[in-house]
């Protein structure tokens, strides 16, 4: 998925993304959300609330700038739109915000465990895995908590809830986010069978990202 030049791009690969999540299972009915700022402007399109992430058209999209007004296009965004907001004026780099649900990253860390990376695709993608505690969807606490960890990493876990991972535009924040819940996936099987330290070996790790 190439990054997209116009707002229509950016619709349609939103559109595919939702549909893909929830064929996948990483949400369910109208749980998550999804976002990507315009190309050359400090405006982004967000899911509207309510909607389901199989059934997503172009109406379901708002316009929003960073300051949280609402620009056009639906007048109700998303109740997750600060996550999204505030990400976005955390980091200059990131296009695209990926909220999702996924049942494995959500378990292993209400378990009380860390997601382990097992694969060369986790440690090329998602790196790294930051985390917040739980606050209620919607809040400032949420947003403000995942933004500040979003500063050192490009997937957040949030407890209870679910994740957001970001990129550089949709295909990629995308990428990381199924990574993720592959990696969670992984770590649970790993956990049932009293494994609890295998992982991706931490100098190839460094050697991927500092050559």
């Amino acid at each position: 998925m190439r990054a997209a030049e116009t707002k229509q791009e950016l619709v349609e690969q939103l559109v595919h993304v939702g549909r893909t999540a929830a064929q996948q299972g990483y949400v369910l009915a109208s749980g998550g959300n999804l976002s990507a700022r315009l190309p050359g402007s400090d405006t982004f399109l967000v899911t509207a609330s309510g909607v389901w992430f199989d059934q997503l058209s172009p109406s379901d999209f708002a316009t929003m700038d960073l300051t949280g007004e609402v620009l056009g296009d639906s007048p109700r965004p998303s109740s997750e739109w600060k996550l999204h907001q505030r990400t976005y004026r955390e980091r200059d780099d990131v296009n695209a915000v990926v909220h999702l649900h996924p049942q494995h990253a959500v378990l292993v860390d209400a378990l009380g465990y860390p997601i382990r990376l097992f694969t060369l695709d986790h440690a090329a993608y998602v790196t790294s895995i930051g985390r917040t505690g739980y606050y209620p969807n919607g809040s400032d606490e949420l947003a403000d908590t995942a933004a500040a960890e979003a500063r050192r990493h490009n997937c957040v876990v949030l407890a209870h809830h679910g994740c957001s991972a970001l990129g550089p535009d949709v295909g990629m924040a995308f990428r990381r986010a199924t990574n993720l819940e592959e990696a969670a996936a992984a770590t649970f099987r790993a956990l049932t069978l009293g494994d609890t330290t295998t992982q991706f070996p931490a100098d190839a790790s460094a050697r991927l990202h500092h050559p």
